[in-house]
């Protein structure tokens, strides 16, 4: 059997570790060059060592998605190492939690900037080898090739959670930037769908008291949930545990293959039936 993602060029972020590296391993099983990114470049190296190591084809990139220049440069760097781009991922995040009334302005920004405006200024920098990609093709052949966007959200961006308004706000965005993009692009044959998640095990989910501190911004950010909280979420989530990243990958997965040519615009809840 044909691999589905044969020949596709992948750009995905925060793919050095957690769901956006078992997506990078996933793409590139399914025969995906993959453009992985990370903020870290040890992680980055470490996930592009692996899929070569099992037969794939794969470049790191690394960087902070919210810097100046950056969509820029990981977009040239797809089209430098691969020839073009079919498939991108805005995964890379974290959380940053407060409640609203302690909330600064740096805290609220930090998620707009790394949850809304970094996807966006990708897709923007995309076009010319995406919608302008697919004019040409329309032109020559009749047909464009099909690409694919896929946004990542949260539970947190469809229904909001208490202590994270900056986060909730930022994946509730995301869903509109994707809905928009699929009904302009979807002419050039652009399927463009976001997956909010529940949870799933990586670290930015793992024991508050035993997890590590990331430096943003200036400060230190504790990322993690309380343990108190994982354990009243295992209670209230139907199949009694969360997510791996293997699992998660998975959904993105189907929003990249052929399996969802005909799905646009639509918002898939991975959540263990949390929510229904």
């Amino acid at each position: 059997m044909e691999k589905m993602l044969k020949d596709k060029v992948a750009i995905i972020t925060g793919s050095g570790r957690g769901i956006g590296r078992s997506t990078a391993l996933m793409f590139a099983a399914e025969g995906a060059k993959v453009v992985v990114s990370d903020i870290d470049p040890v992680p980055a190296n470490e996930t592009v060592e692996d899929i070569k190591k099992a037969g794939g084809e794969a470049v790191a990139y690394a960087g902070d998605a919210t810097a100046e220049g950056f969509a820029e440069g990981i977009v040239k760097a797809a089209v430098d190492a691969f020839g073009g781009i079919h498939i991108i991922v805005n995964n890379a995040g974290y959380t940053w939690d407060g409640v609203i009334h302690k909330m600064t302005d740096k805290m609220w920004d930090a998620m707009m900037d790394i949850h809304v405006k970094a996807p966006f200024k990708i897709i923007r920098a995309a076009a010319p080898y995406i919608r302008e990609a697919a004019k040409k093709e329309m032109k020559e052949t009749g047909k464009a090739a099909t690409r694919k966007i896929i946004n990542i959200s949260s539970m947190a961006g469809t229904g909001g959670n208490a202590g994270q308004a900056n986060y909730s706000s930022a994946k509730s965005a995301i869903l509109g930037l994707t809905k928009t993009v699929a009904k302009e692009w979807g002419n050039f044959n652009v399927q463009c769908n976001s997956i909010a998640y529940g949870w799933i095990d990586t670290r930015l989910t793992k024991a508050k008291e035993q997890t590590e501190v990331l430096e943003r911004e200036g400060e230190k950010v504790s990322i993690g949930i309380p343990d108190a909280q994982r354990q009243m979420m295992t209670m209230m989530i139907p199949l009694g545990r969360p997510g791996t990243p293997e699992e998660a990958a998975s959904a993105i997965l189907f929003f990249a293959s052929p399996l969802s040519d005909y799905v646009s615009g639509q918002v898939l809840l991975v959540s263990g039936g949390l929510s229904m």
